[in-house]
């Protein structure tokens, strides 16, 4: 019976997700003159499933073409911590 009761405890145990805080960290960049690299960081706390935060932690990268005909890159790189 004691062998019973401890399988089923932690087995119980096993099936609990934990929350924890997750965290997205994404740098912006550009070839654009005067644009300044930035660093952003979103938190979501005391989450149980990553999805919650993936949502916002997307990198891309896009090109833009100026009105002189100058082409700049527009990018950012993003890390789930």
């Amino acid at each position: 019976m004691k062998k019973i009761l401890l399988i089923a405890s932690v087995a119980g145990l096993a099936m609990v997700s934990c929350k924890k805080d997750r965290t997205c960290e994404c740098k912006t960049t550009s070839d654009a003159p005067g644009f300044t690299s930035s660093t952003t960081v979103y938190t979501v706390k005391k989450s149980k499933k990553t999805s919650d935060i993936t949502a916002n932690c997307v990198s891309y990268t896009s090109k833009q073409t100026a009105p002189t005909a100058s082409t700049y890159y527009y990018g950012q790189d993003c890390e789930l911590k």
